[in-house]
């Protein structure tokens, strides 16, 4: 047997995996608001250049150059990114209500009030409310039904843990 396959098989588990799950190797992490070597270093280049930069790309759009005009265009109309939108959204309750909330959402697609990537990100919202609902109201009554057949076994531990599991 060699050194190398030796040195393998006398580690722990944990020391071939790496680190615990949950762990890191730097607990601390990064600091908030800390920024990245390379944007603070261009950043300072450009502090006292910027309004003489924006002037010449200017410039050079008006005179007609295509990359100037998209790198003009890029900064002024920024791609458009969440935004908080200003649909009311119908009270949701319990699962049931579901149904009236998808009316409206498709209800304002139609007059214009959301886009139809908003009323996506709206609709999915009202599915995971809806069906996490479902699952406590089912849930619930399984509990109450198994608590009714087996009143003595619900209180053991594991029991429960299982029928938690299961439901």
């Amino acid at each position: 047997m060699t050194k190398v396959e030796n040195t393998a098989k006398e580690q722990p588990k944990a020391a071939k995996r790496g680190f615990a799950p949950g762990e890191s190797g730097n607990p601390a992490g990064r600091p908030k608001g800390a920024r990245n070597v390379a944007t603070l270093a261009v950043e300072a280049l450009l502090e006292g250049e910027a309004e003489k930069l924006t002037r010449k790309c200017i410039e050079r759009t008006l005179e007609g150059d295509a990359i100037a005009l998209r790198i003009c265009m890029d900064r002024i109309a920024a791609p458009r990114r969440d935004r908080p939108t200003p649909f009311v959204l119908p009270t949701l309750k319990e699962a049931a209500d579901a149904r009236d909330a998808f009316a409206a959402v498709v209800k304002a697609v139609a007059e214009g009030e959301l886009t139809p990537s908003e009323a996506v990100t709206l609709a999915a919202l009202i599915d995971q409310f809806a069906e996490g609902d479902v699952r406590a109201t089912f849930r619930a009554g399984t509990q109450k039904a198994w608590a009714a057949r087996f009143p003595k076994r619900l209180k053991r531990p594991i029991f429960l843990k299982l029928l938690r599991a299961w439901t």
